[in-house]
């Protein structure tokens, strides 16, 4: 089981592992009517390989998982294997922050998102969104788009660590490295990337070095101004907390990032985030599914890292309008964190627009379930049928271009976007629960003209 999840071993290795704890005849719960299409792993940052973010997911009952790490698809091969092993279907991705609109278009009047904050709690005019189902052959494609977004990463990375470590030199504690304490336990070497969530756990080891475990770290942190609910305090000074890096990380996250945060620029001022148009017209030119990822006001966050602040639900209508005329064919969103009213509404504005309704839970912490049970409502049946409509759009769209969801040439291309999400649900279903071949679910797209 070890080896499932060590980061320090091949991809291959770990499937092995996996295969071998298979071979055992564990058991597994019954299958639920859930899935979850935004897992976090290793190469971003995550408790979890993507072979264990697999088993996990069918540990938990669901019947389809997905990766989305940010700024690579470096999981996208093992995520694949591993959850065909333990039996469920796989939509694989990535995720990166975005400038909604270009400089010129600023300069010219034409942006009218530029100075509002969107989904991202960080900076106004900058969106995260999520690139799905991205056919096998066009992996390497996606890597080489990822690249300068990747070392621009790093090297703003690097301006973090030195803002931390001014810090860090004042607490007399120990220094971040680059490194070693950060680039060396991530999978940037393979393909992965460097994330903030890297930095932050970096400056917690450091912080847990300088002040020790227990009320000593819990008294340290509050001489920073960090705000400690009991809760936290609680776990925070468990000495015996297997946790702690992630949970002091996720306290920093949501209290201090602001701190020592460096804001991203445009990839044509020599920074990491394209454009959203640009990940758009790429995302269509690999036949993947850009979407965007709406956020909504937030009261509570699931993952303890976001504050309660508002950000696109005053202004969405006029966003989700933004996106269909932009070319965005699906929007995504996390059914914990989103209200009844906000996902009935987002429903109408998708369906209003054009737009493919996905879902998935943010998984980065090793506190966090995999499940989804809203996605067990009636009212949430189409999540579902999205979510299996995924599984069949990236394997189709490996055989043929012409069959991704939303090609110019599908035979279905002429139905209603919710009669071919039904038409490509089936295929995703039979493809994964009854072993269909892909020839003939290609066969069944074709025979549906």
């Amino acid at each position: 089981m070890k080896t499932i999840n060590d980061p320090n071993v091949s991809p291959a290795e770990r499937l092995e592992a996996l295969q071998g704890y298979l071979a055992t005849n564990p058991e597994f719960p019954g299958f639920v009517t859930e899935s979850n299409n935004h897992v976090h792993t290793i190469y971003s940052f995550s408790p979890y390989t993507p072979a264990m973010a697999a088993l996990r997911a069918r540990e938990a009952g669901l019947t389809v998982v997905g990766s989305v790490d940010h700024d690579s698809a470096g999981a996208a091969a093992e995520m694949t294997a591993a959850a065909a092993a333990v039996g469920l279907g796989s939509v694989t991705g990535f995720e990166c922050r975005v400038y909604v609109h270009s400089a010129d278009e600023v300069a010219e009047g034409r942006a009218p998102f530029h100075d509002r904050k969107l989904n991202n709690p960080d900076t106004a005019g900058i969106a995260y969104m999520t690139v799905q189902g991205i056919p096998a052959s066009a992996r390497d494609k996606a890597a080489e788009f990822l690249n300068p977004v990747r070392m621009a990463r790093l090297q703003r990375t690097a301006e973090m660590v030195a803002n931390a470590n001014e810090i860090l030199v004042g607490l007399g504690a120990p220094l971040i490295d680059l490194e070693t304490d950060i680039v060396g336990r991530s999978q940037f070497l393979h393909g992965g990337t460097v994330t903030e969530r890297h930095l932050l756990a970096a400056m917690a080891d450091k912080l847990i070095e300088h002040f020790g475990r227990g009320e000593a770290l819990v008294a340290g942190l509050a001489e920073l101004g960090l705000n400690l609910s009991d809760k936290v305090k609680a776990q925070l000074g468990d000495t015996e907390n297997p946790h702690l890096t992630f949970d002091l990380l996720g306290v920093m996250k949501a209290e201090f990032l602001d701190k020592i945060y460096v804001i991203p620029q445009r990839m044509e001022d020599g920074g990491e985030c394209p454009t959203m148009a640009e990940v758009i017209a790429f995302a269509t030119s690999i036949g993947a599914i850009p979407c965007y990822a709406y956020l909504g006001d937030v009261t509570a966050s699931p993952t303890g890292d976001k504050k309660a602040e508002k950000f696109e639900d005053d202004f969405i209508e006029e966003l989700v309008a933004f996106l269909g005329e932009i070319g965005m064919p699906a929007i995504t969103y996390m059914p914990p964190r989103n209200t009844p009213e906000q996902m009935a509404r987002i429903a109408e504005l998708a369906d209003a627009n054009g737009l493919l309704e996905v879902s998935g839970v943010d998984i980065n912490t090793p506190r966090q379930v995999f499940n989804c049970p809203e996605l067990q409502r009636p009212e949430l049946d189409h999540l579902n049928d999205a979510t299996w409509a995924m599984v069949a759009h990236e394997q189709l769209a490996e055989q043929d271009p012409a069959l991704g969801l939303f090609a110019e040439a599908n035979p279905l291309a002429g139905l209603p976007l919710k009669d071919r999400v039904k038409r490509y649900s089936a295929v995703g279903r039979a493809l994964v629960q009854d072993g269909l071949p892909v020839a003939d679910a290609v066969a069944r797209i074709k025979e549906n003209q």
